[in-house]
């Protein structure tokens, strides 16, 4: 299973954003993008609160280490 990249996963969701903006889109159709859109962005807030941490992790460690 490839992981995609942070860039990736707000395209996406932009991709299924665009997607549901469509006028003739199922009730059906557009819960399941909507779900996978929510997934998405979830996913790439884990993505971004990860490197938050490991940035906080460094810059302590720089500071530390002056």
């Amino acid at each position: 299973m490839k992981i995609d990249s942070f860039e990736k996963k707000i395209e996406k969701s932009k991709e299924i954003l665009e997607r549901l903006s469509d006028p003739e889109i199922s009730l059906e159709e557009s819960m399941k993008l909507y779900k996978n859109g929510v997934k998405e962005l979830k996913e790439a807030a884990n993505m971004l609160e990860k490197a938050k941490i490991e940035f906080i992790e460094l810059s302590r460690k720089d500071e530390e280490s002056e």
